[in-house]
């Protein structure tokens, strides 16, 4: 009796040996998952999601803004300031029949009459922001309900009305700009929509790109109408 006992305590302790082998083994590989797991949500922080932009708003890509303002880079942004206008003249050439007026680069968007007319109202707007900035401290600017400026009676004059002002504006703007110095670009406005101060500079950079960026919808939408 006593053997048969021995026997089988020690039979059941050799067969419990291997369930904690195992154990130990879905141990270490459900710590190898977390591991793993936790390494993933790492790499996908570290990684930067790439944004798809529709070609058609965005048919040069969003402002890219300069990651340092050298004197070479200013007078880049400067000179994309100073012709403009005649841009806009050209394509407005190409607008020779009143139902290309119409013509819009995608569906619910401005249409060629909208976005040139915003052109000339949106750097009368900068024009004064600038002047504002280099003769007050940091002011606040006045925004403004872009779509619903695109909707007034003046809308419907003829667009050589509007690359007239811009040729005015422009010139104007650019004789303001040429006599600036580098303190002059870091002045600021603030722009409550935004809740934080802009810096000249900055604003050059985005009006420099937003002339050549409308420039190009009123392209697409002759192309694809």
């Amino acid at each position: 009796m006593a053997t048969t006992k021995k026997s089988t305590i020690t039979s059941s302790k050799k067969a419990n040996k291997p369930a904690v082998k195992t154990a130990k083994k879905s141990s270490t590989a459900t710590k190898e998952v977390v591991k793993a797991v936790s390494s993933k949500k790492q790499d996908d922080k570290a990684t930067p999601k790439v944004e798809i932009l529709n070609p058609f708003i965005y048919p040069i890509g969003k402002c890219k803004f300069p990651t340092e303002y050298s004197e070479t880079v200013i007078n880049k942004l400067i000179q994309d300031i100073r012709i403009l206008p005649e841009h806009l003249k050209a394509i407005s050439k190409k607008v020779n029949k009143k139902k290309k007026l119409q013509y819009r680069y995608r569906e619910n968007g401005w249409n060629i009459e909208q976005i040139l007319h915003h052109v000339a109202d949106s750097h009368l707007n900068a024009y004064i922001r600038f002047k504002c900035a280099l003769t007050e401290n940091n002011p606040t600017i006045k925004p403004y309900d872009e779509n619903l400026w695109t909707e007034t009676a003046d809308i419907q004059l003829p667009l050589k009305n509007s690359v007239r002002l811009v040729k005015a504006l422009h010139a104007k703007w650019v004789s303001l700009l040429e006599n600036m110095d580098k303190n002059d670009f870091k002045r600021t406005y603030f722009h409550p929509a935004y809740n934080r101060a802009v810096p000249l500079q900055e604003a050059l950079a985005l009006y420099a790109w937003h002339g050549k960026h409308h420039v190009a919808q009123i392209e697409v939408a002759l192309k694809i109408n």
